[in-house]
């Protein structure tokens, strides 16, 4: 593989916060099967093992410490990629209505609304 897919990154997030490949999965709405690709897949690419097996669950090793501000980053990325993307769909437009008393609709709105 020569690059990691974004998935892995997110996965290897949710891996760090639940402690547990079936938690993760449950989280992402992935099988514990896939989110252990995931993870063995990220391994693979950083030559080294990311989590050790404790009785609490997956420790995770110095490494995939290091690694979640990074994917954070990455996470909050996809994030803005997203809500720009998104932007362009949900412009507004249309009718607006104001209920107003007659002395603010004749005296104050329309030096607001002229412009």
């Amino acid at each position: 593989m020569d690059r990691a897919h974004w998935d892995y990154y997110r996965t290897l997030l949710a891996v760090l916060d639940t402690g547990s490949l079936s938690g993760a999965a449950r989280r992402l709405g992935l099988t514990q099967p896939t989110v252990g690709r995931h993870i063995e897949a990220l391994e693979v690419e950083a030559g080294q093992q990311l989590f050790t097996r404790s009785q609490r669950g997956l420790e995770p090793t110095d490494t995939a410490r290091a690694m979640r501000h990074l994917a954070e980053a990455m996470a909050a990325s996809a994030d803005a990629i997203r809500r720009t993307a998104s932007e362009t769909r949900t412009t507004v437009a249309g009718s607006v209505r104001i209920s107003a008393s007659d002395v603010i609709a004749i005296e104050v709105l329309p030096e607001i609304l002229a412009p």
